[in-house]
């Protein structure tokens, strides 16, 4: 499922632009599940709901924060969703480049141009769908980027995934988690799961990623070695 935002600040503009989506989303696999009416309003939610919503079509021409502001809002904590920008001048066009958006729309969307805006959206989604990992707590469920998390620990029945920004505790077991992630998460302790790719430096008992330090334990140590090892040569390859 491709979840879709919309965010502008004029109800009749988001009305327009959700009414010729609809045309071309597969209906079955692609939803438009939130409408913002401000960039504000747009990053703090998002801030708060990592992961849920693959696709954001922002406004540019919006009143303080503006659509190209609103962006850079996003990507001090948010570098996976996929941003199209939508304006109704051509100067803003190269500018939405700086923030990494995936492709703008020059209003009023035109069907082509919208069709061709989804299957580049489909292809690189498709292409990351297992980049992500999925729970559930107190305040709903998360779909959360590989990229974001930096390591889980446990603490008795309890898992906490810890981000940079924010830690988000659920319930479950560590071997399991391990098992959904795969490779790229290595136990280096009974209680610590850590992204190998954030890992800045490796020692003798401990390994540090953003100022953090971490203990490895002695059990886990040759096989916690190993894995960093094979991660090293297959991103140098």
């Amino acid at each position: 499922m491709i979840r879709i935002g919309l965010c502008d600040d004029e109800t009749a503009a988001r009305d327009t632009l959700r009414f010729a989506l609809e045309k071309v989303l597969q209906e079955e696999t692609e939803e438009i599940v939130y409408e913002f009416v401000s960039g504000k309003n747009a990053a703090n939610w998002l801030k708060k709901h990592p992961g849920e919503i693959d696709l954001l079509f922002l406004d540019v021409e919006m009143k303080e924060p503006d659509g190209m502001e609103t962006a850079r809002l996003i990507r001090s904590f948010d570098q996976e969703l996929l941003i199209v920008f939508v304006t109704g001048h051509r100067d803003y066009v190269f500018a939405g480049y700086e923030t990494g958006a995936l492709d703008y729309i020059l209003k009023p969307a035109a069907p082509e141009k919208l069709k061709q805006v989804m299957e580049r959206a489909r292809t690189i989604l498709f292409r990351n769908q297992e980049q992500f990992f999925v729970f559930r707590n107190t305040d709903g469920t998360y779909r959360m980027p590989l990229g974001r998390i930096l390591y889980f620990y446990s603490d008795r029945r309890k898992v906490t995934a810890v981000t940079g920004e924010k830690e988000y505790p659920f319930y479950g077991k560590m071997d399991e988690v391990q098992m959904a992630l795969g490779g790229s998460f290595v136990r280096i302790h009974q209680r610590y799961l850590v992204n190998a790719r954030k890992v800045e430096h490796i020692g003798k008992n401990e390994v540090e990623l953003r100022g953090i330090r971490l203990p490895v334990s002695r059990n886990m140590r040759p096989e916690a070695e190993a894995a960093f090892a094979r991660l090293i040569l297959e991103e140098n390859q």
